[in-house]
């Protein structure tokens, strides 16, 4: 159906038009009624809706694994200096450029390249099976976390005692109390045990080129997850609106429950010393900004076309500005405080067992999670309790970024910039969008990041990640070079889709090369011949 908008215009009328009882010079409403074919995009319900969504997108496992791990391994709170600075430079102007393209042009990741350069609508396309790819990585997390829960309602959690079926003659259960039992390199933890032999039942395979048969309970589980997610995105923003008011602000009710709980733990010092000692020298290393660059990135997210098709269902007069700047606050202060949750328990575990904290938090990724701090919950009082609001809160990190990706990467980000912000006339053009929405111009901050600092931030992580490629193994099983391959294939199958795309636009497109270029697809922001968009009406 048409979405008609009228636009009340007030003119003087000409001193010799006066007639038909109407005094002369008196003033006259002319209507404007401006008739579009597009259907009505939908908005959100709340502007809470938006802003939960956003920071359960932005606040997802990376925050509460990753960042104490990459906090710790790169001198404690020495890292913090590099991680602020590449949040202030190059993070949050990225998340801030995302959401006012998103606002302005009212598209998702493959109708905003209409916009802003259409030849590059490959990228959209891109993004796409991105999303694909990381839907099936945290669905998969999520689908080991419901196992847990539901294996944890029991008068004893099955992890923390060694006589079980799938334990074997190594398995210790060690703590301070045990004064009878001396813990060596050889020695493994029920917790350790219940994952790697239970759960994910590796010692059922040689390895990659022989996978064994499929785990029929996990097979369940992660289908109820996909099932979750498919009835928490069915009716678009309305029902994701609704469903980020539970998955977003439960899991600060579990870290504060957890925080309070982890402090008062004895030993709990210990890790907070070894999480914050700052060792200065670490500063010198390429690592550590390595690690700074990437880990606020994809702590942040921009780039992944996620916080685009969020800021399409905002108003057109939202302060977005106002909206980068407090979530991605948020994200960067939730990530500090998981590691004060992370790091008091790996103490208690450090004091328990009588050995270095070192020692303890040597395993980052799911390991920490489903080992160390579930063999930590187990030794707690009330440890049941603690254990289903720990792998909800996991389930609940999980479907925020899942159901985020699956409403629409770093691709995205980098060929926006090079398409449309490098060159100043892009820049102009984009910053007098912003002015048009919000009522003000970004700043000249603003336009030095995004036109010289972001683009060599986001170059500085591909060029190192492709120059230091991390060793791929899991415990002491390495996977072997041909995954490697498997791997760089499947990054590629998403990047192809921009020189696909822009074979066939060119070989599409009527006319020569110059008049392409000039009136369809290699120029930024607005086609010359096109009137700039009309802002809808204040909602």
């Amino acid at each position: 159906s048409a979405n008609n908008h009228t636009t009340p215009l007030t003119t003087v009328q000409s001193p010799k038009e006066g007639a038909g009882g109407v005094p002369t010079g008196a003033p006259r409403t002319l209507v404007v009624q401006q008739t579009s074919l597009d259907r009505p995009r939908e908005t959100w319900s709340k502007k809470m809706d938006f802003l939960l969504s956003v920071i359960g997108y932005a606040v997802d496992l990376g925050n509460v694994w990753r960042f104490p791990y990459i906090c710790y391994q790169n001198g404690g709170g020495a890292f913090l200096l590099p991680y602020m600075l590449m949040a202030v430079f190059g993070g949050v102007p990225l998340f801030y450029m995302e959401l006012a393209l998103g606002q302005f042009h009212r598209s998702g990741c493959i109708s905003i390249w209409k916009h802003i350069c259409p030849i590059f609508k490959g990228v959209g396309f891109a993004i796409c099976i991105i999303a694909l790819y990381i839907a099936f990585y945290y669905n998969t997390i999520m689908a080991w976390a419901l196992y847990y829960l539901l294996a944890s309602f029991r008068p004893t959690l099955p992890w923390t005692t060694c006589s079980n079926p799938w334990n074997t003659v190594n398995c210790l259960r060690y703590l301070s109390t045990d004064s009878n039992v001396t813990w060596t390199n050889t020695s493994t933890s029920p917790a350790e045990e219940f994952y790697t032999r239970q759960v994910l039942q590796v010692h059922l395979s040689p390895g990659l080129h022989q996978l064994g048969s499929v785990s029929w309970q996990l097979a369940l589980c992660l289908l109820f997850i996909f099932t979750i997610v498919y009835f928490s995105i069915w009716k678009g923003v309305k029902t994701s609106g609704k469903v980020v008011w539970v998955t977003a602000t439960f899991p600060y009710l579990v870290l504060l429950v957890l925080l309070v709980r982890g402090a008062t733990l004895p030993g709990a010092w210990r890790g907070v010393v070894f999480y914050l000692k700052p060792d200065w020298g670490k500063l010198l290393s390429t690592t550590v900004w390595i690690d700074a660059a990437a880990q606020i990135f994809f702590s942040l997210g921009p780039g992944f076309g996620v916080l685009l098709a969020f800021a399409s269902y905002n108003p057109f007069h939202n302060n977005c500005y106002k909206d980068a700047l407090v979530t991605s606050s948020v994200n960067c202060l939730t990530s500090f405080l998981s590691g004060f949750v992370i790091f008091t328990v790996l103490g208690y575990m450090a004091e328990m067992r009588k050995i270095g904290v070192e020692t303890v938090a040597k395993d980052a990724g799911p390991s920490l999670l489903f080992i160390i701090y579930a063999e930590a919950i187990a030794n707690m009082p009330a440890a049941t309790f603690f254990a289903i609001i720990f792998f909800l809160m996991i389930i609940m990190l999980g479907l925020d970024s899942t159901v985020s990706g699956t409403h629409t990467h770093t691709m995205h980000t980098c060929m926006c910039f090079i398409v449309c912000l490098c060159p100043f006339s892009g820049t102009s053009r984009f910053c007098a969008d912003v002015n048009m929405m919000l009522g003000f111009s970004p700043g000249l901050f603003w336009r030095v990041c995004w036109v010289a600092i972001c683009p060599i931030f986001l170059l500085f992580i591909i060029v190192s990640f492709l120059a230091f490629p991390p060793e791929v193994k899991l415990f002491d099983y390495v996977y072997p070079p041909w995954t490697t391959v498997l791997g760089y294939c499947i990054g590629v199958s998403s990047f192809i889709c921009v020189p696909a795309y822009m074979v066939y636009h060119l070989l599409t497109a009527k006319g020569t090369f110059k008049q392409v270029r000039a009136s369809r697809g290699l120029g930024v922001g607005l086609s010359p011949s096109s009137p700039p968009p009309v802002p809808p009406p204040s909602y």
